[in-house]
């Protein structure tokens, strides 16, 4: 057999329809994830052609001329170690340039990410609670959709590398979906949304400058939602472990977040949920 990947950009409809392979591997994204990361970059998604098959796909979403994120990185099993995810990531990294790029890499895998210069920067944990029902709505909180986008979107990028304009506007009107702010005097000290999911629901991003204000967006999202939530928390962030704890929430599954060409400046302390593992 002809070991040599045909690589192609995917288009909407295909990345919809690859969801599949996702929900086979066991990932759990949210029901519009896909969608919301194609309006960040359509050309960031990848297909790994063998004699007219696909045998294989691939994420690598530029935001802009400093940052990129890749994901998506799937290989059907029969196909695995035959170099054809490393075609294909070549492909993506040829893509993303000299851009400091992302991951969020298999903890097994790290070594092999290494071999193609990616360094590791801390542990992103999966949690999983059951929502229960004493909890608080505060006057504080409202929707994200009604607040300047602006403002929004600056917020963000204390957090994010980079402006994710489109991907936040398609991010926070979702189907689906709560997202929430949290104000005082008309400042934005946080934000957060949940979303359904292929198995209940997922918290992300959850960006906040502290403790309560985390806490606060945590509940509000919860509210008249029913079954399991997740949440992908950082480990470098020490305050939104105490969420962990106190709405006893149990880890699931770990990756390694990995960046090569330098490490991106942001607000590690505001991070009690990253977006999401599966995209980027």
């Amino acid at each position: 057999m002809n070991n040599k990947l045909i690589i192609k950009r995917m288009s909407l409809s295909e990345l919809k329809e690859s969801m599949k392979w996702v929900e086979e591997e066991g990932w759990n994204p949210g029901l519009y994830d896909g969608s919301c990361f194609y309006e960040a970059d359509p050309n960031g998604f990848f297909l790994g052609l063998l004699e007219n098959e696909t045998v294989a796909m691939g994420s690598a979403v530029v935001y802009d001329e400093q940052f990129a994120f890749c994901g998506l990185y799937i290989v059907k099993p029969k196909y695995r170690g035959l170099g054809l995810g490393l075609q294909l990531t070549k492909e993506r990294l040829n893509y993303v340039g000299n851009r400091i790029t992302g991951i969020d890499g298999v903890v097994n895998n790290v070594s092999i990410y290494e071999k193609i210069g990616y360094k590791s920067a801390h542990k992103n944990n999966r949690y999983s609670f059951f929502i229960r029902q004493n909890l608080t709505f505060s006057p504080n909180l409202f929707p994200l959709k009604d607040y300047s986008f602006e403002q929004i979107v600056n917020y963000d990028q204390t957090c994010f590398p980079a402006k994710r304009n489109n991907f936040l506007r398609c991010w926070i009107n979702q189907p689906f979906a709560t997202a929430l702010g949290y104000t005082e005097n008309g400042k934005l000290f946080g934000y957060g949304v949940i979303r359904k999911c292929i198995n209940g629901y997922k918290i992300g991003p959850l960006f906040s400058d502290s403790y309560l204000v985390a806490k606060s967006l945590l509940e509000g999202l919860c509210i008249n939602k029913e079954g399991a939530v997740f949440i992908d928390i950082p480990e470098n962030n020490l305050l939104a472990h105490r969420l962990v704890e106190e709405y006893h929430m149990k880890k699931t599954f770990e990756v390694m977040r990995m960046y090569r060409n330098g490490f991106p400046k942001i607000a590690s302390d505001k991070i009690f949920g990253i977006t999401t593992y599966e995209l980027g």
